[in-house]
């Protein structure tokens, strides 16, 4: 067989007939069936590695799963000087293994798109919660934040029993929800994981389509964080409907 065949082979084999083909090839004494073997076992140390990451990532979810539904709730947002902060709960379908899920500050932006909607189409419910700048500004950027994460929540189709929360308890959560706080838990729990991957993708995408209303500000590009392009903007142009005044307390225009 040529090298284009065997490689055409191993990619359509299952992983046990693979396992049995890079057995067969590994005496092969072409140069270039030796380096498709070596980078087929390469990919599959790799994804090994990324099934057993995925594993550790759902020890809070065998933890609790004798309690009932489980949900992961996470935001993003916190700190930028404009637009909303988003928060999204996510319910994973029992012993789900979505290949990549993590901290969405981990990921690239590509990955995080496409993780998006793999997450919207395999999840038992997701519910997205927004609480704009001046809400914001009226009661400060935590209780902001518990006010998306409880409106995410009150948009899930189902009714959680367990809560999986990155670092904090919602105060105003039914008390019919177990609340979990984990530190970190973005990195430690596949549930918080997919949920901050909503929260940052729902938010990026809002934050482009206010550079369209605002281009001279580049939301797109920073996200509405202080960049020190998007701090030269205010001082040039003031702020716009969507800046969080209480942030901007001490930036003065240019003369």
């Amino acid at each position: 067989m040529t090298v284009q065949e065997i490689k055409l082979q191993l990619t359509q084999a299952g992983n046990a007939e693979r396992s049995a083909l890079l057995d067969l090839y590994r005496s092969d004494e072409r140069a270039g069936v030796r380096k498709l073997v070596s980078d087929m076992e390469k990919k599959q140390r790799a994804l090994a590695a990324e099934y057993a990451r995925l594993e550790a990532m759902t020890a809070y979810e065998r933890e609790y799963e004798s309690f009932g539904v489980i949900c992961g709730i996470d935001e993003a947002g916190r700190g930028p000087l404009a637009g909303p902060v988003a928060a999204a709960a996510v319910i994973l379908p029992k012993d789900c293994r979505m290949l990549y899920v993590n901290d969405s500050k981990k990921l690239s932006e590509k990955r995080r798109e496409a993780l998006y909607e793999e997450i919207l189409e395999q999840a038992v419910s997701v519910g997205v919660g927004l609480v704009g700048p001046g809400r914001i500004d009226e009661i400060n950027i935590l209780q902001a934040t518990y006010e998306a994460m409880r409106e995410a929540v009150g948009k899930l189709s189902v009714c959680p029993d367990v809560s999986l929360n990155d670092a904090v308890t919602i105060p105003g959560l039914s008390s019919a929800i177990r609340q979990v706080p984990i530190i970190k838990g973005d990195a430690k729990s596949l549930s918080i994981a997919a949920a901050s991957i909503v929260a940052k993708v729902t938010r990026d995408r809002l934050m482009r389509e206010y550079e369209k209303l605002y281009p001279e500000y580049g939301f797109a590009a920073h996200k509405g964080y202080g960049s020190k392009e998007h701090m030269e903007a205010i001082r040039r142009h003031g702020m716009t409907p969507i800046h969080r005044r209480s942030f901007l307390k001490k930036i003065q225009p240019f003369e």
